[in-house]
C-alpha cells in the first residue's frame, strides 16, 4: 500500500485555468473520490497523477517521492478510463497481459498473474473471449483487471461507470468496493453522481472551478457542509435567507433559530440558513410551528417528497415519512436541525428546534 500526496497543483489553458491550487492527501489504502460538475478540474487531476497532462504548477508524490518528471508508463500508476480502450482484436488474456508483456515478465509469471486477477474480478475461464463477446459490465472488469495486473501502488478511475445502465452502475461499483478493500490498494475515483461518490468512498474531495471546496467522509460531508456549494451539491437542502437578530438569534423567513454558542455575529448580518427536507418536521395545522400550505405531494416509494409554501421563505422541499400522512393543505412546518452559512461558510449548527416564530 501506498500513500498519494497532491501539493498546489495549477494547470492553465488560454481558455483559463484547469486546476488553481490543488491539494490532497490519500492515505495507504483509502478510496478517495473527487465530485465535482463537468469542468471543475476533477478529471484534469486524475490525469496529472497519471502523467497524461503536465502541470504549471505544484508537485505530486507517492510514498515521498516526486513522480513529475516520470512518463506514465514508469509511474506506479494505473489507470482505468471512460472508455475501456480494448483492444478488439486480442482476447481477453492478450488484454490484460498486454502491461506484463511489455514489461518483459517471464511467460509463466502473466499466465500466473493474469489468472489470477481474472479470478479477482469474477472472470475465471473467460481468457479465450474477445471484447466483442463480453457485456459492458464484463468489459469493465477486465479494464480493471488489466489495470490490476501490473501492480500498480496507485489506481486511478476516471468515472469508470458512465457509459453503464442504472442497475448495473450499482452492482459494479459495490464490486469494485470489495475488489479494492480486498487488495488493499489507494484509488482515486473521478465522478460527477453524488450518489457514487457517497456509496464508494472513504474522503469524498467536492471541487468546483478549479478548486477542492471541501474534503471529508460521506457522513460529515452531509451533515456538515462546508460551504453553500457543498450544501446544494451534496443531496438535497432548501437555503433561506436571514439576517442575525438581538441576542445573536437568527431570523430567515419566518423562523427564528435561537443563538448557537460560539458564534460572534451582530445584529443586520446577512445569514443563509440550510436545512436537509428530511430535517423539517410537517403536520396538520397546530400551535406549534409556522403556518404553511402543502402544493403537492409526491409518492416516491419509501417515502413522500412534499412541496410546501412558506411565507416570507418560498416554496421548499420536505421528506416525510410514508407512515406520516401528508395532503395537499394547511399544515404547521418547522425545522428540527438547521445549519447557517454567513459569506458562504459554514458558520453553526441548530440542533433540535422546537418553538419557531409564527407568521
Amino acid at each position: 500500500m501506498s500513500r498519494l500526496e497532491i501539493e498546489h497543483l495549477v494547470k492553465q489553458y488560454p481558455a483559463g485555468y484547469a486546476i488553481r491550487d490543488v491539494s490532497l492527501d490519500v492515505n495507504d489504502g483509502e478510496m478517495v473520490c473527487l465530485l465535482g460538475p463537468s469542468g471543475c478540474g476533477k478529471t484534469t487531476t486524475l490525469r496529472v497523477v497519471g502523467g497524461f497532462i503536465t502541470p504549471d504548477g505544484g508537485d505530486v508524490r507517492i510514498d515521498g517521492l516526486s513522480i513529475l518528471r516520470l512518463p506514465p508508463e514508469r509511474r506506479p500508476t494505473a489507470m482505468v478510463f471512460q472508455k475501456y480502450t480494448l483492444w478488439p482484436h486480442m482476447d481477453v488474456f492478450h488484454n490484460v497481459a498486454f502491461g506484463l508483456e511489455l514489461r518483459r515478465r517471464p511467460k509463466k509469471e502473466i499466465e500466473r498473474a493474469v489468472n489470477q486477477v481474472l479470478e479477482l474480478v469474477g472472470l475465471p475461464g473467460a481468457e479465450k473471449r474477445h471484447p466483442g463477446q463480453l457485456s459492458g459490465g464484463q468489459q469493465q472488469r477486465v479494464a480493471l483487471a488489466r489495470a490490476l495486473v501490473i501492480e500498480p501502488r496507485i489506481l486511478l478511475l476516471d468515472e469508470p461507470f458512465s457509459g453503464l445502465d442504472a442497475q448495473l452502475r450499482i452492482r459494479m461499483r459495490e464490486e469494485l468496493t470489495a475488489i479494492q478493500r480486498r487488495v488493499g490498494i489507494t484509488s482515486v475515483f473521478v465522478t460527477h453522481d453524488q450518489e457514487e461518490a457517497l456509496s464508494i468512498a472513504d474522503r469524498i474531495a467536492v471541487m468546483r472551478a478549479g478548486l477542492i471546496e471541501q474534503v471529508a467522509t460521506p457522513d460529515e460531508l452531509y451533515a456538515r457542509p462546508a460551504t453553500r456549494f457543498v450544501a446544494t451539491f451534496i443531496g438535497t437542502m432548501n437555503l433561506i435567507d436571514g439576517d442575525v437578530g438581538a441576542g445573536n438569534s437568527i431570523v430567515a423567513g419566518p423562523f427564528q433559530i435561537p443563538p448557537t454558542e460560539g458564534y460572534r455575529g451582530k445584529p443586520g448580518d446577512s445569514v443563509v440558513i440550510g436545512v436537509r427536507p428530511e430535517d423539517f418536521t410537517i403536520e396538520d395545522r397546530s400551535a406549534d410551528g409556522v403556518g404553511a400550505e402543502v402544493v403537492q405531494v409526491t409518492n416516491l416509494g419509501h417515502y413522500h417528497r412534499v412541496t410546501v409554501d412558506v411565507p416570507l421563505a418560498g416554496r421548499i422541499t420536505v421528506f416525510a415519512d410514508k407512515t406520516h400522512a401528508v395532503s395537499v393543505g394547511p399544515c404547521s412546518i418547522w425545522p428540527r436541525r438547521v445549519l447557517y452559512y454567513v459569506a458562504d461558510r459554514l458558520a453553526g449548527v441548530a440542533e433540535n428546534l422546537k418553538a419557531m416564530s409564527r407568521v
